[in-house]
């Protein structure tokens, strides 16, 4: 009613008269809703009509506060002090422009002030708790948030908080005492159950958690997130079927998400049902385009069932999603590998070595594939700078003492084999395979049989 005639009131341009508490209410509702302008006219209203009303300057400190206009609100809070020196909302107000101000530990002791001072200690001790939180004191937050507990059991936003700075501190074993101690006397607390069964899962104790999510959605056969833990928990123990019936149960009853639906597809291939996997894949991409391991699950179904071109479409889409991940382009480059594309793979491999992927396999598949297709010097370069992170490896020492025979220089290419001799000498039976031209010279037979008469 108040609200309703006070917009009215704006309409018109008439000037009807609230008492305190009306307007509190109106800007109250306000400032919830995020109408800050009109909470602005409410308070100017309030204070024309009652200009010593101390909730409503209150008010009009808290607005400044959100506005960042923390030196007007100072000022009107040190007046209000000096009127009423144990109203606890001053040093609420106080507490949250010295947070603003990265000022925490003395934002904790003005609060600390609050709390003798108010009926309502819970509010207070989740506030204290929250600064301990910026200073990472997460003892001193746990405390708090745990006294919120103590003052009203059910204040799940406080439980939440307190097994936060449990997982902070990888302490999952203590979180486990706090809430088995929480359900002894909550035992109908379907977010404790949730929060158990999490720490279990964490522990990799998965029969534990199992029975804790059980617990939870018995308790509320609506609760998404247990199902959607359960459902993980339930993949943990190779329990395929029963985690696929949950993560439907997710979709079912809220709105589907691409997760729920790429572990549907995971499930499924795990148990071999390659069509329903696929299905599955193809829902998480449609659900969130974005979801590169969507796009990754797909190609690597129609790998395994050696369609390439399509395996190729949509390891391309993941690509788009994020160039950088040199597995995509490991995998990119195996697909082209596979349907004769040499210049892709190589472009692939040399991707990878730009994001940082400098493993021995890269090095050695790039000059493979430089040598294939006739690129003797460039695989050479790439050979020798793998040799700077894998220097006196058989498989880069062989490799190059080939290639520079190849391309005319025997000196350094017998020196290159010889290294490599002397590193595995059996090794060289493999690239007698790789390189038949070169292991049938001469020059080349000689010195192994010289190396080996001298081993």
């Amino acid at each position: 009613m108040s609200l309703s005639k006070f917009e009215s009131m704006l309409k018109t341009n008439n000037v009807y008269f609230f008492d305190s508490t009306e307007f509190e209410e109106i800007i109250h509702h306000y400032l919830d809703v995020g109408r800050q302008s009109l909470a602005n006219k409410a308070i100017k209203l309030g204070l024309e009509q009652h200009p010593t009303s101390v909730n409503l300057k209150l008010l009009k400190a808290e607005l400044f506060i959100y506005e960042d206009k923390l030196d007007l609100a100072d000022k009107i809070l040190n007046d209000l002090h000096a009127i009423e020196p144990t109203n606890e909302e001053i040093y609420i107000q106080k507490a949250n422009i010295l947070s603003k101000r990265d000022e925490h530990q003395k934002a904790i002791d003005t609060l600390k002030i609050a709390l003798a001072y108010t009926d309502d200690s819970a509010d207070v001790l989740a506030m204290i708790g929250m600064e301990y939180l910026y200073l990472d004191n997460f003892d001193d937050a746990r405390l708090n948030f745990a006294q919120c507990l103590d003052v009203d059991y059910e204040d799940y936003s406080s439980l939440y908080n307190v097994i936060y700075c449990f997982d902070m501190q990888n302490q999952h074993v203590e979180a486990v005492e706090y809430l088995i101690k929480y359900i002894d006397n909550e035992p109908f607390s379907e977010v404790a159950w949730h929060q158990l069964g999490r720490q279990h899962f964490i522990l990799k104790q998965y029969e534990e958690a199992l029975r804790a999510f059980d617990y939870s959605v018995v308790i509320d056969e609506f609760f998404v997130g247990a199902y959607l833990e359960k459902a993980k928990t339930l993949e943990k123990l190779k329990r395929y079927e029963e985690a696929i019936e949950n993560y439907l149960v997710t979709i079912e009853l809220d709105d589907p998400t691409a997760f729920a639906y790429y572990r549907t597809g995971e499930c499924y291939k795990k148990l071999e049902n390659k069509e329903l996997a696929l299905k599955y894949y193809k829902k998480t991409v449609k659900e969130d385009p974005l979801l590169d391991k969507g796009w990754i699950s797909l190609a690597n179904l129609y790998c395994s069932e050696k369609n390439y071109q399509k395996a190729l479409y949509y390891i391309n889409k993941a690509l788009s999603i994020d160039e950088s991940n040199t597995m995509y382009w490991r995998m990119f480059a195996e697909i082209n590998l596979k349907l004769n594309f040499f210049e892709e793979v190589s472009s692939a491999f040399y991707k990878c070595l730009e994001f940082g992927d400098t493993n021995l396999d890269i090095y050695i598949g790039l000059s493979d594939v430089l040598n294939f297709i006739g690129e003797f010097e460039e695989a050479a370069k790439i050979l020798i700078r793998g040799s700077r992170e894998y220097p006196e490896h058989a498989e880069i020492e062989y490799r190059l003492g080939c290639l520079y025979i190849i391309l005319g220089d025997d000196e350094l290419g017998l020196k290159y084999i010889k290294n490599g001799l002397s590193t595995d000498f059996d090794y060289h039976k493999i690239f007698q395979e790789l390189f038949p031209a070169v292991f049938e010279l001469d020059i080349v037979n000689h010195l192994i049989a010289e190396f080996q008469r001298s081993k």
